[in-house]
C-alpha cells in the first residue's frame, strides 16, 4: 500500500532526465491515469504513485532481511542451490522476473542463462514465436439483414515482454476473446456480396483493428484470414436458382447469336454456288462421301436439276406446237424385243404375283 511519508523519499525525476534502463522502467510501469503533455508545452512532474505501480528506489527494511536471508541460504546450500538459481531460456523465450512481487529493473531475460536468488525471486517466461488459432464460427447478421457462420484464424506473437505479462492477466484468451468480438463488428458493417468479394479488405481491417486493440497488451497481430463463409439453406437455393436462370439467358442469347451468324453464312454460300453451278454438284458427291462414311443402309440420292432440265424444255415445247397445229402426230415406236427376269416368289406366298413369261 502506499504511504504518504513514502512520497518524499521517493526522488521523482523527469522522463528526459533518466537513464536508459529507468526509462523503460518509467515506459512499462506508467498507470493509465498519469498526467500527458500536451504538444508545445513542456511535460509536467508525474505526481507519485502507490508502491505496486512502480519498484521504490529505496528497498524498505523487510526487503533487505528477506534478501540478505537469500544469499546466505544459497551459500549454505552450495552446489544444491546453484541449480535452483541458474534458470536457462529457450532463444525464442524471454523470462520476466519478479523480486518480492516487484518487476526487476533491466526488462526481460534472455536468451541463455540468468540468476534468481531463491525463496524471493520468481519469473515467468514467455515464448515469442508466432501462434495461431482458430476464431469459433460466429453467427452475423450482415448490414443487409442475411444470416451468416462466418469462422477465421488469427496469428499473433508478443512484441514486447513485459507488457504481456504486467498489463493484462492472460494475454492469449484476451486475444481470442477480442478477436471474436472484432470479426462480429467488422462483418456486421459488410454487405453479403461485399463478404464474399472482399475478403482480403476485410482481413486487412479486422487485422489492423486487432493490432491496435492489442498494442498495450505487448501484442502484435501479424494475419488474419477469413477460412469459410456459410450460408443458411434456402439462400444458397435461391442463390443456385437465380445462377442458373442467368446461365440459361445467357445460353440462349449465344444460341440466337450462332444461328444469326450460320444463317449469314449459308447465305453467302447459297450466293457462290448459284455462280457456279458445278459447286451444287460438288456439293452433293460430299454429302454422299459423309452419308457413306456413317455406315447406313439407306442412302438417298438427291436428283440434280440440271438432267431434268432439257426434259422439262422439251415437255413444253411439245406442248405448244401441239396448241399450234404445226407438229405431226408422231407414228408408233418401233417394236424393241426386251428381256425381263422373273422373279420367284416362296411358296405359299399369297402376295406376290404370277411370274410372267
Amino acid at each position: 500500500m502506499f504511504h504518504p511519508q513514502h512520497a518524499h523519499s521517493q526522488q521523482l525525476v523527469a522522463p528526459n532526465q533518466q537513464t536508459p534502463q529507468e526509462q523503460m522502467r518509467w515506459k512499462v510501469k506508467t498507470p493509465l491515469h498519469s498526467p500527458q503533455s500536451t504538444p508545445g508545452t513542456t511535460p509536467k512532474q508525474p505526481c507519485p504513485r502507490p508502491q505496486y505501480y512502480a519498484e521504490a528506489d529505496s528497498i524498505g527494511c523487510v526487503e533487505v532481511l528477506a534478501t540478505v536471508c537469500s544469499i546466505v541460504l544459497m551459500v549454505v546450500t552450495l552446489p544444491i542451490s546453484l541449480f535452483l538459481c541458474f534458470k536457462v531460456v529457450q532463444e525464442y523465450e524471454r523470462a520476466v522476473i519478479f523480486r518480492l512481487g516487484r518487476l526487476r529493473s533491466g526488462g526481460a531475460r534472455g536468451p541463455g542463462v540468468f540468476f534468481v536468488l531463491p525463496c524471493i525471486d520468481n519469473y515467468c517466461k514467455v515464448d515469442l514465436r508466432t501462434v495461431s488459432f482458430d476464431v469459433p464460427p460466429q453467427e452475423v447478421l450482415t448490414r443487409d439483414s442475411v444470416t451468416v457462420s462466418v469462422d477465421a484464424v488469427v496469428y499473433y506473437r508478443i512484441r514486447d515482454p513485459l507488457n504481456a505479462v504486467v498489463q493484462v492477466a492472460n494475454y492469449s484468451h484476451s486475444t481470442r476473446l477480442l478477436a471474436a468480438t472484432t470479426l462480429r463488428n467488422v462483418l456486421g458493417t459488410r454487405n453479403l456480396s461485399e463478404l464474399l468479394t472482399e475478403r482480403e479488405a476485410i482481413s486487412h481491417s479486422m487485422q489492423v483493428t486487432l493490432d491496435e486493440a492489442t498494442d498495450p497488451w505487448g501484442v502484435q497481430v501479424e494475419r488474419v484470414e477469413i477460412k469459410d463463409v456459410s450460408l443458411p439453406d434456402s439462400l444458397q437455393r435461391s442463390m443456385a436458382a437465380e445462377a442458373e436462370a442467368a446461365r440459361e439467358a445467357r445460353a440462349k442469347v449465344i444460341a440466337a447469336e450462332g444461328e444469326m451468324k450460320s444463317s449469314r453464312a449459308l447465305k453467302e454460300a447459297s450466293d457462290i454456288m448459284c455462280e457456279s453451278p458445278a459447286a451444287l454438284q460438288l456439293r452433293y458427291l460430299q454429302t454422299l462421301s459423309s452419308i457413306a462414311g456413317e455406315k447406313n443402309s439407306t442412302i438417298v440420292f438427291p436428283l440434280p436439276i440440271e438432267l431434268i432440265g432439257p426434259l422439262m424444255n422439251f415437255t413444253s415445247s411439245l406442248g405448244v406446237a401441239r396448241t399450234a397445229g404445226a407438229v405431226p402426230r408422231p407414228g408408233p415406236p418401233p417394236v424393241v424385243p426386251s428381256t425381263t427376269t422373273s422373279i420367284s416368289s416362296p411358296p405359299g406366298d399369297p402376295g406376290q404375283p404370277p411370274p410372267s413369261e
